[in-house]
């Protein structure tokens, strides 16, 4: 059975998949002090993109059960007096039961989902490999690729980047997260790409 553990959440308009790299600027008390934590305990926190309501003030009105654990892989004090932070994603998680605490962080109850088996893109994604090729050679992904440990010969690994870096609805990205068949991740981003275009 898998076990369920307690994880600080962080509430986003945005998705984060395993492999994938989350730059954030961190103002809020309540996240400066899950960054202090995270840090002092060399530990992490589950990136849930919000379903309805807002990032910052109060919390959100929903969120979506299946995230991602975010690992901090560095950080630095910003000129604006915000603190600059880099997450790595490690792992989806299923939220089963989530609190506000007293300080109102966010605070889930999560099981953890097992990686995606190791499949090889098809022939037939062969055109996704240069569009994600091309996309991380554009000097403008230096900051995120420079985290990046590339397998090429892993659909998960290639569909993961693509979804991140694709233009796309936060309702596709989120379903292409919650898949857990690679090469059918590949598949539907190779239809969403074909139908982009010929828009």
């Amino acid at each position: 059975m898998n076990a369920i553990q307690e994880l600080p959440l962080f509430p986003l308009n945005t998705v984060l998949f395993p492999g994938g790299v989350l730059p954030l600027r961190i103002f809020e008390t309540r996240y400066l002090d899950m960054v202090s934590a995270c840090l002092r305990s060399d530990t992490g926190f589950g990136v849930v993109t919000i379903h309805q309501g807002n990032e910052t003030g109060g919390q959100p009105v929903s969120i979506h059960p299946i995230g991602t654990l975010a690992r901090i892989v560095d950080f630095d004090p910003l000129d604006d007096g915000l603190l600059g932070i880099t997450c790595l994603g490690v792992q989806r998680l299923r939220v089963v039961g989530h609190r506000v605490q007293s300080d109102q962080l966010l605070s889930g109850q999560v099981q953890w989902l097992p990686d995606d088996p190791q499949q090889s893109p098809l022939p037939a994604h062969e055109p996704l490999i240069r569009v994600l090729r091309d996309l991380l050679e554009n000097e403008e992904q230096v900051p995120y690729s420079r985290f990046l440990v590339p397998n090429w010969k892993d659909a998960a690994w290639v569909g993961n980047r693509l979804a991140e870096l694709l233009l796309l609805p936060l309702p596709i990205r989120q379903g292409l997260l919650e898949m857990t068949d690679p090469r059918q991740r590949l598949d539907i981003l190779l239809a969403i790409f074909q139908e982009q275009r010929t828009a």
